[in-house]
């Protein structure tokens, strides 16, 4: 039988295509009483609303600025969260996670995170809608829409990519970090974790890093260390530095991370089990992994001038809560 997700890409070139394309694809939803929702930049979203009228109160409307700062954390809290409450039902996305301005950092891992959403949603009744802006994206960024959406969309009409590859992208994105030029280190085992999670916290706070964030910070580098000691070898190496204004935590070890969606999949609380790289994701503002055999690293970015992640949302448009596995 066909697999009954869809994931097209939509690539848009300025506001009229965008609004035409996307408030077709809303009402179309919500005329087939499908539970929709919107997660696109705040500008977009405006003009989403504007166009919608007063439909705009039976979607769930979210900010992806906020919403996808770390695209870690896209699946796990909009995307299944959102589906996830509706298990019985066809539910209709437009999730918007790249936009200009991002670095290259944050552009790997919106590639990744769209690669990912074919392994996670496979066999889901559900239609995820991703516009693209080609007029203001790289040639790069466009190039890994159409390797991690199996059809792609224009104002001229639809087409199977030739190009679609998403493990290939997970895999081309899996690659060494560049060296930061100074940072403090500490190599930890079980004997002085704790140190770990304090030396992230002082450097945190001498950039002005308080409150719950502060609290956030402790409690991601102390998950990263956990991880080590259980599935690292049993030992691990944190450094930490600042880059272009934000906080960067490294934890490095011997592990091996082997499955794609670690970190990526709902937590249900009828089942025991590690959520480690879970609150990594939800906490942080960008996450980057490299995992090898016999090698992982993971950088966690935190940005002062934002507040603490948000909890997972839920709006107007949700239902009863699903099984969350």
């Amino acid at each position: 039988m066909a697999d009954p997700f869809a994931h097209p890409a939509l690539f848009y070139r300025g506001d009229r295509e965008y609004t035409a394309a996307t408030t077709a694809f809303v009402r179309d939803g919500l005329a087939a009483g499908d539970p929709v929702a919107v997660a696109v930049p705040g500008p977009r979203l405006a003009l989403i609303a504007a166009a919608l009228g007063a439909d705009a109160g039976d979607v769930l409307m979210l900010d992806m600025i906020e919403a996808g700062r770390n695209p870690g954390r896209l699946i796990p809290a909009v995307l299944r969260a959102f589906a996830d409450r509706h298990p019985d039902r066809h539910v209709r996305i437009v999730g918007e996670p790249a936009w200009p301005g991002h670095t290259a950092a944050e552009h790997a891992a919106c590639a990744q995170h769209e690669a990912l959403i074919n392994l996670s949603f496979t066999g889901r009744r559900a239609t995820i809608l991703c516009p693209y802006d080609v007029a203001g994206l790289g040639a790069d960024v466009i190039a890994d829409a159409a390797r991690t959406h199996p059809v792609l969309r224009d104002a001229s009409g639809e087409w199977r990519s030739a190009d679609y590859a998403p493990e290939q992208v997970v895999d081309e994105h899996n690659r060494p970090f560049g060296e930061p030029w100074k940072y403090v280190l500490l190599s930890f085992d079980h004997t002085n974790l704790p140190a770990a999670r304090a030396l992230a916290a002082q450097e945190a706070a001498a950039m002005g890093f308080a409150g719950d964030r502060l609290d956030d910070i402790r409690l991601v580098v102390a998950e990263l260390g956990a991880n080590s000691l259980d599935h690292g070898g049993g030992w691990g190496r944190l450094r930490v530095w600042t880059e272009d204004g934000r906080l960067v935590c490294e934890v490095s070890d011997a592990g091996h991370i082997t499955d794609p969606l670690a970190g990526r999949r709902p937590a249900d609380p009828r089942h025991p089990g590690s959520r480690g790289l879970l609150i990594v994701n939800l906490l942080s503002d960008l996450v980057r992994v490299h995992t090898r055999v016999g090698a992982t690293s993971t950088r966690v970015y935190f940005d002062p001038a934002v507040g603490p992640a948000s909890a997972p949302p839920f709006g107007p448009a949700s239902g009863p809560a699903g099984p969350a596995a």
